[in-house]
């Protein structure tokens, strides 16, 4: 993680650049969500402001381009983005995620990731690219497939095979940075491929609940060559003997989505005052100071405003210990690894549960009234995207599961299933 400090001008501007970029997505989010296409008007305006290249620090050597942000900013600015437009939300967290991934994998020396290969998110930076992928084998029973292998070529490097599923940007990413095993070892390589190969076929999702603008989709891998240089580091097949530094990665991608949750929360919360501030819901009387007083609605929204806010404070809370984490770096221990993933377990608890819960409210908050603004939506047609980009989102992760690795930790003690859990 970058130790490069940026002065209180450079946050300000760029706190201005994530405000003006949500304020844009915000105009015509329903629209575009309802149209379903491919993001690629998106991922447009997120290169244009330079988001992309929001975590990483300027490297010379490479032409530059970095911001030297770190995970608290990051977080920060994808929570932004998500109240606006969680598609793109979760489309850039992904990237941020996925962008670290050379420093997660070099090992304590450096490793040979960086000897073969410059550091990827510097790299990402310098060249303006949008990151797409998963650097994990899918999860048996999840439906994505099964999963990608390589294969030794004849004149070295690596033939890659198979089909996935991933969640964001595969149809729009300029390059790819994919998991797979490799033949007769077992191992689990991640490598970086371009999706311009002639041998590497990408199917949109078309027919997603929610979250229809991240890109989404099914990818085909048909003897694409790896050359050794694109091999950005090897996880042993032995999962007990992964670096705690290295088991982060995970971490960093579903606090990340926390934060998607939670701006969709903010989002549909917000929309939602403004729409019922400009006209109240009937039968409810239009008090003489022309604010809503309808004693029942002030609680609903006292009652999903304090479950707003609590979500915030957990989610803060791992992620500032998440960020701290990775600035230990390599000397990170096991039990370290395992309470930072206490944080990270309860704050998808937390925020996935007000997330769904809030989003629902709101639509018989909203119900039957006009809409704030012309082309806002109004209220069922416009909120219901905030439902079902929540639902869409925290489906793909089991709450049961993570409490009872929390339940576990907190009763027990125990690290072992926390230490290597995804």
């Amino acid at each position: 993680m970058s130790t490069q400090q940026k002065t209180p001008r450079d946050d300000t501007l760029w706190r201005r650049v994530v405000r003006e970029l949500a304020d844009d997505l915000a105009v015509d989010a329903h629209v575009r969500d309802r149209a379903g296409k491919s993001p690629c008007d998106e991922v447009e305006r997120l290169q244009e402001a330079g988001l992309p290249a929001f975590l990483t620090a300027a490297d010379p050597a490479l032409g530059g381009g970095g911001h030297g942000a770190d995970l608290r900013t990051a977080c920060s600015a994808v929570r932004e983005l998500s109240a606006a437009d969680s598609s793109v939300g979760e489309l850039l967290a992904h990237h941020y995620a996925l962008s670290w991934t050379s420093r997660f994998l070099a090992g304590p020396s450096g490793g040979r990731s960086a000897e073969t290969f410059p550091r990827l998110d510097a790299r990402t930076a310098a060249e303006g690219w949008l990151l797409a992928g998963a650097t994990e084998p899918p999860p048996p029973g999840t439906g994505t497939g099964p999963g990608l292998t390589l294969t030794r070529a004849d004149r070295g490097g690596w033939l890659l095979d198979g089909r996935r599923a991933f969640d964001s940007a595969v149809t729009v990413a300029d390059r790819l940075v994919v998991a797979a095993r490799a033949a007769g070892t077992g191992d689990l390589l991640v490598a970086l491929v371009d999706p311009a190969h002639p041998g590497v076929f990408a199917e949109a999702a078309t027919d997603r609940v929610g979250q229809r603008l991240t890109g989404a989709g099914t990818v085909v891998f048909d003897h694409v060559p790896v050359p050794r240089a694109r091999v950005l580091g090897t996880l042993p097949a032995d999962e007990h003997t992964v670096a705690p530094f290295t088991a982060l990665a995970p971490l960093v991608l579903r606090l990340l989505l926390v934060h998607v949750a939670l701006g969709i929360a903010e989002g549909a919360l917000a929309e939602a005052r403004d729409v019922n501030r400009a006209a109240p819901p009937e039968p409810a009387p239009a008090p003489a100071h022309g604010l809503p007083d309808d004693p029942y609605l002030l609680l609903s929204y006292g009652e999903l405003a304090t479950a707003a806010h609590t979500a915030a404070a957990v989610a803060e809370r791992a992620t500032d210990a998440l960020t701290r984490g990775l600035r230990t770096g390599w000397t990170l221990g096991f039990e370290d690894r395992a309470d930072l993933a206490v944080l990270v377990a309860a704050a998808e608890t937390v925020t996935g549960r007000a997330a769904v819960q809030l989003t629902t409210r709101i639509l018989e908050l909203v119900e039957g009234a006009p809409p704030a603004a012309p082309g806002a939506g109004g209220g069922g047609p416009g909120f219901d995207r905030f439902w079902r980009n929540a639902r869409a989102l925290t489906a793909r992760t089991r709450p049961s599961h993570r409490l009872r690795d929390i339940g576990d930790h907190y009763l027990n003690n125990t690290h072992t299933r926390l230490a290597r859990s995804a």
